[in-house]
């Protein structure tokens, strides 16, 4: 299976369309406090010139279920990343009010033990772990300690699938993707020339890194 790759931190056409290119999966669009934020305006007419099976994700930081299903409307996403402290509880009440087709993602600080109540999370679609905190919630350029999360993040795949950021980089994706095998893998600084502006080779070697390492994985297997 490949690995879905996302490209987060969106913030013009120019760099969407150079990601599309590179081959990634998804976009991320950030509407939330953070350099590379985007209005809803901005990003809808971004996405009017996207190819239509390229999924859209709309990064969301303890908002209102109505505003964030207001904002998926606009802009046409299709994926909701909750990247607070967003509860079990509120997400269930964000699927409850859902009236289209819509992934759900919940970012989870990277930790060695497994939190309580993460099975709670059932009714989302897939974690994303990363090396963020209550301060900085992503982006951070920060990689988390991969050996110490190692066994908290396969007990978490036995469930839901998985998708690992923080801090990753084209040199650095690779050795991500052999050790944890994980359903995606999401990138924002590590493609970057400068905060919300994406740098074409870097994108290009990021993705060709993913699926160098997938092919390597599957020869291995053989």
């Amino acid at each position: 299976m490949k690995t879905w790759i996302k490209i987060c931190g969106t913030t013009n056409l120019v760099d969407a369309l150079a990601a599309t290119q590179a081959g990634a999966n998804a976009l991320g669009f950030i509407f939330a406090e953070s350099p590379r934020r985007i209005d809803p305006e901005a990003a809808a007419d971004i996405v009017q010139e996207l190819p239509e099976e390229l999924e859209k994700v709309g990064v969301f930081v303890n908002e209102s279920p109505e505003y964030i299903l207001q904002v998926a409307r606009e802009v046409e996403l299709t994926a909701i990343q909750l990247h607070g402290d967003e509860s079990p509880e509120y997400v269930k009440s964000l699927i409850s009010l859902l009236h289209q087709p819509l992934k759900i993602l919940k970012a989870l600080p990277a930790q060695k033990d497994k939190p309580g109540g993460l099975s709670d999370y059932g009714d989302v679609d897939a974690v994303l772990i990363d090396s963020g905190n209550q301060k900085v919630r992503g982006g951070t350029g920060k990689v988390f300690d991969w050996l110490s999360a190692g066994d908290f993040i396969v007990e978490l795949q036995q469930s839901i699938p998985v998708i690992i950021a923080g801090g990753l980089t084209p040199e650095n994706v690779a050795a991500a993707v052999c050790m944890f095998r994980p359903f995606g893998v999401d990138v924002v600084t590590g493609v970057e020339r400068a905060p919300g502006h994406k740098d074409p080779e870097r994108l290009r070697r990021f993705v060709a890194n993913v699926r160098a390492a997938e092919l390597a994985g599957s020869e291995r297997k053989q």
